[in-house]
């Protein structure tokens, strides 16, 4: 029997999962290892501490390897945008975090040089304040980039780590900004106009790629962005509604090839890579919301029991899950406060004004994809943590009007899972 190793890492913590093939040719996981992650504070920066995460990457291997000696291959996964810098070998540190507010000064210089509209013609990515481009050019008007050899996206700099291999999946890579939607490759004259240098901008890998070898397993690029893995983890009947809930929420639909019309960009659709398709999505705060209010106002506190309460409770004003004062609030509590005609009167009034309001977020997403796409959908997949909250898929339910299928399962690693059983047989 052939094993397979996911390493799937996400904002708040990453895990390795052990993968094989059943005799039904059902994949089957088993959960080796499980690490905490999260920003740290550096100079008044949001920034990641790359070598713990290395560290915990290498010893969960370890632990793998202590029960499973023959690993036939791996991958890792993260979130997309962050990078790392590379001088050769060396890192260029701090590794700044999605969350930091570097970008606000570069944003105007980038539409002043590109207007937005040119650059949703060209890639079809979103408007996000986090986007690579903008941290790329803060980077640039910071003199970071003086020297500067590579940048490697946070799963691709982690794999070099593990096997030499330097590379740019594209998955990740479409989600910067950066990436002609046409082409399916940088776009020089984005890279050009902006005066980046471009000798950072290699050649796209697509996943299932081969790179080197760490401790005698194949190192392969799966999907490597989390949300383009989660896809491809999705066991839909059609093409249907999916939402990957997790610290975001991601939802979208899978399309031909990408829609970079006007409207599309009013509505803030993003088109990002997948195997063999778009997809076709909206960034939502998701359950950030949640877990920041858990941390403030009940820390520790049992997700059923908050999840029980909110149900029961009668505070019914919304907020826009979205608005970007949830981004990165010192206090989540006062971000909501100020967004409401009056504060709930108690806890559990916060959770469900949280639940609510992005069940009525994810509607109009969904309305939206309905309008750009023309099309009716019937179904809503529902994978990651978020699809154990039974409320907030039933909230969620009520505002669409669609049926929601919700699949508790480490969607996520199964795509990755997949991606390398069939690049190594």
């Amino acid at each position: 029997m052939k094993y397979y190793l996911a390493v799937d890492i996400g904002a708040s913590s990453g895990r390795h999962l052990l993968g094989w093939m059943d005799k039904d040719g059902s994949v089957m996981t088993k959960e080796l290892y499980r690490f905490p992650n999260g920003v740290t504070e550096r100079e008044g920066h949001l920034t990641w501490d790359i070598e713990a995460l290395l560290s915990h990457v290498k010893h969960g291997i370890d632990e793998a390897l202590k029960d499973y000696p023959e690993i036939a291959s791996l991958s890792v996964d993260t979130w997309g945008v962050d990078y790392v810098l590379m001088k050769g070998d060396d890192e260029v540190l701090p590794c700044y975090a999605y969350r930091d507010t570097r970008t606000e000064r570069a944003i105007p210089e980038v539409h002043a040089k590109i207007p937005f509209p040119e650059l949703y013609g060209r890639t079809g990515i979103q408007f996000q304040t986090f986007n690579t481009i903008y941290q790329l050019y803060a980077d640039k008007t910071a003199g970071r980039l003086e020297g500067v050899t590579d940048f490697l996206m946070m799963p691709e700099y982690l794999m070099y780590k593990l096997c030499g291999v330097k590379s740019h999946e594209y998955t990740n890579a479409t989600t910067g900004g950066m990436i002609n939607a046409e082409s399916g490759t940088y776009d020089s004259e984005i890279i050009a106009g902006l005066g980046l240098p471009a000798h950072l901008f290699g050649e796209l890998s697509m996943p299932g790629t081969k790179l080197g070898t760490y401790r005698g397993i194949q190192c392969v690029l799966c999907a490597t962005h989390d949300t383009a893995s989660a896809v491809e983890g999705i066991p839909m009947e059609g093409d249907e509604i999916y939402i990957s809930s997790g610290t975001w929420s991601l939802l979208g639909v899978k399309i031909p090839k990408p829609i970079t019309t006007p409207e599309s960009m009013a509505a803030n659709f993003t088109n990002e890579g997948g195997v063999n398709y778009t997809r076709y999505l909206k960034n939502i705060m998701g359950m950030w919301l949640i877990n920041r209010l858990r941390d403030e106002l009940c820390p520790g506190k049992d997700f059923g029991e908050i999840v029980s309460e909110a149900e029961e409770n009668h505070f019914d004003h919304t907020v826009d899950a979205n608005d970007k004062v949830f981004m990165a609030p010192e206090s989540m509590k006062s971000a909501f406060d100020a967004k409401l005609p009056h504060p709930p009167k108690c806890t559990a009034g916060y959770f469900r004004c949280a639940y609510r309001s992005l069940a009525l977020t994810y509607n109009k997403a969904v309305d939206e994809i309905e309008r750009v796409t023309g099309r009716k959908y019937q179904s809503i997949y529902i994978v990651g943590g978020g699809a154990k909250n039974k409320f907030l898929n039933s909230l969620t339910e009520q505002a669409t009007g669609k049926k929601v299928i919700a699949l508790p399962i480490e969607a996520t690693a199964l795509g990755n899972l997949k991606i390398q059983m069939e690049a190594v047989k």
